[in-house]
This record gives C-alpha cells, structure tokens and sequence, in this order.
C-alpha cells in the first residue's frame, strides 16, 4: 500500500504538507465547483433570483448538517492520524471503520429531517415570496436523498486523510463533479426542471463519489488499510472517544450555521429576495478563502496528529510554522481578488441590473478585511485538532459567532445592508484572533524535545 510514501512523521515537512494539503485543497474546490455549477445555470433560468434565492436558503440547512458530519469525519481524521503514527494499524482501522457506521446512521437521520419537515425548516427564514418558499422546500426533499452518502464519503475522506493519502479523496469528488457538470445544463436548461433539477444533479454527483470511496476504501492499491468494512458492530469504547473529539467540532459548525442562519433569516426579512441572492454568491465566490483555508486546515490535523502519535514535538512546531506562512499568503491574494475582483466575479453568475452588481462588489470588498484572520483560525484549529484537542478552537468560534447578529443588527441600524455584512467580517476577525492568542499560549507548554522515536529511517 506505499505505506512509507503517505507517513507524515518523516521526510521534508513542507514537502509532506503540500502533499496532503494540495489534493484536499482540490476536493474543497470541487465541493465549491459544484454549488457554483448549480448557480450558473440557475443564475440562467426565466426567474434566475427566485432560483438562486432558493438554493441559497435550502443551502443553509446542508451546511447546518455539516454539525453531524463532522462527527464521522473528525473521529476517522484524529482517530487514523494518531494511531498510524504510534505504529498501531489495527486500533486505526477500528476508529475508521466506526467513524463510517456512526456517519451512515446520522446521516439517515438528518436526511429523513429534511424530507419529512420540509416545510416548517423553510417557514423559519420568513420568505415572503410564494415562489421561493415551494422551490426551496422541493430542493431540501430532493437533497435530503443524498445526505447518507455525502455522510459516508466525509468520514472515509477523513480515513485517506488521516493516513496522509488525500489524493484518492481528489480523483472521487472530480468524477463527481464531471458528472454534476453533465447533468446540470441537462436539468436545468434542457429538461427545465429548475431548482429541483439542480438537486437530482446533486444528487446522482453524490452517489458517484460515495460508490466511489467504498471501492477505493476496500480494492485501492494505495487504500489506508488491507481491510474495510462499511457495516458491523460499533466498539462502544471507541465510539467515546470519537465523541469527546468530535462533539465539540460538531457543536462549533452547527452554532456558526445557526447563527449564520439567523443573519440570513434578517436578510430576508428586511432587505428581500435580492439580497439573499447576493449573499448567496458572494459566500461562494468567498468560499475561495475558508474552502481552501479548510483543506489546508485538514492537512495541518494530519500531519499533527502522526507526529503527536509518534511524539515529534519539534517537526509538530514547525509544521505549524510553515502551514502558517503559507495560508497568509494564500489569503493575502484572495483579499486582495474581493477587492478588486469583486464586481466581475458577481457578473459570471447573475445577469442582473448594475445595482446589485455593485452590491454585491460592496459585500465582497467588506468581507475581504477578514480574509487574513481566516488563516491564523484554519493554522491553529488543525494544530489543536490533531492533537485531539477540538474544544479550545470549538469554544473560540462559538464564542464569536455568537456576538454576530447582535452585531448585524445593530451596524444595520447605522449601515443598512453594508452593516449586515460589516457583523459577519468583524466576528470573523475576533473568532481568528481569539484563536490564534490561545494556541500560542498553549504552544508554549508543550515539550521542546521529542519524547520519543516511534520508527527508524531506513
């Protein structure tokens, strides 16, 4: 299985990095490819605000169960890093194989949730258009569907990264993406089914990866373990341990979409149909910064979690170093893109007047000024995770969040719609400096030399 090539412990660490962080940084922009195919061609439909409208409120519940995915994907993540690099494959392979059972049923679950309580999910964020509210109700019930597989691929994602090989989480999700790209235009366009269209595309492009990952997880070569199997009995030790680690993850992402879904839920409510629109392009074209900081993110957690199992403290502070450097210079070009770019990024997914173009340069450039802090939260967040240490970054990111449509309301008093906006940059900085104080602190108790040698160079 060219176990050696994937061992993180080892070898030059920014090299080591990079060969992790790239193929998840790819996968990221995949998952960010796919939600902006969909509004694309949504934007190119008869009502195109009503359609991107729509998904961008359904939207909000597929990340509010990104809360339940993480579960499985955070406690096959630390679960197969430590233990490969402490040397124990077996003890691995058990927190990856249960990491999967325990996704599989949460991911029943939420998409039953979504199915069955369409309606009331969509009568919280107060839509006013008759339009908006039937769409976004038929793309939750579609996409609902699909929910148990996206939670599956997530937790052996986790597995491949854990064990140092994201490469194979890359070649799954562009299979995936070539065939949301096919049927997209076909949907939507050709066959107009619209909105619902968008979702079956989803949908078909999620069970194309999931099927994907089961072969790659049981028959690849390069697969992280010689055995893998989906379903079986849970170790109820193990399953403890997954939760102490994943929990406070878990709460992290479901209080940031809650709250996010609040400001969302205000938007709607005082500004319309418009407004929600922009905001929903806008996270997207964004999503350039916090999908690729979340990628680099992961491959930070990999590569701390080895080195933790294996007690390399000194290649674990200099791991952190590099992956630091290199996400401010990341973000760095990605504020300076919303900037200047924002205006024309706007103009590739809405064929709209020029006033909400220009809204939607003004939400852009607003939110370039939190770009930065977004590295030192995605550096930080990784070191802490990979040493099984979830609750400092969960409890800094709750706490921020937070504040933040305290704040919204209160700068839209003064701003209008700008001071909507203006909240969600200003938690984001607090959230990455709050962080960023903590782990610094918390580094500065950890050894100075490594405990001990797990392998020999050979």
């Amino acid at each position: 299985m060219a176990k050696n090539k994937h061992d993180l412990t080892r070898g030059g660490i920014l090299k080591k990095l990079l060969q992790v962080a790239l193929p998840i940084m790819g996968t990221q922009l995949m998952q960010m490819t796919y939600n902006l195919t969909d509004m694309f061609w949504l934007g190119r439909t008869e009502n195109s605000v009503v359609a991107v409208a729509a998904s961008g409120l359904a939207g909000m519940y597929l990340w509010l169960g990104m809360s339940l995915l993480m579960i499985g994907r955070m406690g096959s993540e630390i679960g197969t890093s430590q233990n490969l690099g402490s040397g124990d494959d077996e003890i691995a392979q058990g927190y990856a194989q249960d990491s999967v059972r325990i996704a599989l049923m949460l991911g029943i679950f939420y998409g039953l949730v979504l199915i069955v309580f369409a309606k009331p999910l969509v009568t919280i964020f107060r839509v006013n258009e008759q339009n908006v509210f039937n769409n976004t109700c038929d793309y939750l019930r579609i996409v609902g569907t699909g929910i148990p597989l996206t939670y599956v691929s997530a937790a052996i994602t986790g597995a491949f990264n854990g064990a140092g090989n994201s490469r194979l989480s890359f070649v799954a999700n562009s299979l995936g993406l070539v065939v949301n790209i096919i049927l997209d235009p076909l949907m939507i366009i050709v066959w107009g089914l619209n909105v619902k269209g968008a979702a079956i595309a989803t949908v078909i492009a999620q069970a194309t990866v999931c099927s994907l990952f089961i072969v790659f997880a049981k028959c690849h070569p390069q697969r992280p373990f010689k055995s893998f199997h989906i379903l079986g009995r849970i170790n109820p030790a193990r399953t403890r341990q997954i939760l102490r680690w994943s929990l406070p993850v878990a709460a992290e992402s479901g209080a940031f979409t809650a709250l996010a879904m609040v400001v969302t839920s205000m938007v709607s409510a005082w500004y319309g149909e418009t407004a929600v629109a922009v905001q929903r392009v806008g996270s997207q074209i964004e999503s350039l910064s916090w999908l690729i900081g979340g990628g680099f993110s992961s491959a930070i957690t990999a590569f701390t979690g080895q080195n933790y199992g294996a007690r390399k403290w000194k290649r674990i502070r200099r791991g952190y170093h590099l992956s630091l450097v290199s996400m401010l210079i990341w973000e760095g070009f990605v504020t300076l893109l919303l900037l200047f770019g924002g205006r024309f990024l706007f103009s590739l997914f809405l064929r709209e007047p020029a006033e909400i173009l220009d809204m939607g340069a003004t939400y852009l450039r607003i939110l370039a000024l939190c770009q930065l802090f977004m590295a030192l939260e995605g550096s930080c967040a990784g070191a802490f995770r990979g040493m099984g240490r979830t609750l400092p970054p969960s409890l800094c990111s709750i706490g921020s969040n937070s504040i933040r449509p305290i704040v919204c309301w209160q700068l839209s008093r003064w701003m209008g719609l700008n001071g909507m906006w203006m909240g969600i940059t200003i938690s984001a900085m607090l959230r990455g400096t709050t962080m960023f104080i903590w782990f610094t602190m918390y580094k500065r108790k950890l050894p100075r030399m490594d405990e001990i040698v797990q392998k020999q160079e050979e």
